[in-house]
C-alpha cells in the first residue's frame, strides 16, 4: 500500500466538497460522501494502476485519475446513488501517491490541472 500525500488544492477540493454536500444534502449525506472518498483514496493507494484508473498524461506526466463511482462497493458507508467527482493523482516516487486535485466530473480537468497549473503549485 502506498502512501498518500494531498496537495493543498485537493485539501481544498475536499473540504469545499464535503461543506457543499452537507449544506445541500444534510450530515447524513455528507457522512456517505466523506466515506466514498476515503475508500477511493484508499483504493489508489492499494492500486493506483488498477483497472479503472485512467492515464491523463496529456495533462501532465503520470497523472492518472479515478472517478469515485468506481469506488461505492467499498465505502463503509452507506451507498452515495450517484457520486460525481473525480481524483486526480500522480507517483511522486515508489510507494508515495499524490493527490492532485479532486473536481467534479464536469469541470474542464486541463483548467485545474497540467504544466502550467502544476508549476504554479510548486512555487
Amino acid at each position: 500500500m502506498a502512501c498518500l500525500r494531498l496537495s493543498s488544492p485537493a485539501r481544498a477540493d475536499i473540504a469545499s466538497i464535503l461543506r457543499t454536500s452537507g449544506s445541500q444534502h444534510g450530515t447524513a449525506a455528507r457522512i456517505r460522501y466523506r466515506g466514498l472518498l476515503t475508500a477511493a483514496l484508499r483504493r489508489i493507494a492499494d492500486d493506483p494502476q488498477g483497472l479503472s484508473a485512467v492515464d491523463r498524461s496529456e495533462l501532465f506526466p503520470g497523472l492518472r485519475s479515478l472517478h469515485v463511482r468506481h469506488s461505492r462497493s467499498q465505502s463503509r458507508e452507506a451507498p452515495v446513488a450517484e457520486p460525481v467527482h473525480v481524483i486526480f493523482y500522480r507517483a511522486i516516487e515508489p510507494g508515495l501517491i499524490e493527490i492532485v486535485r479532486v473536481l467534479h466530473e464536469r469541470m474542464e480537468p486541463s483548467r485545474h490541472v497540467g504544466s502550467e497549473n502544476a508549476d504554479k503549485k510548486q512555487r
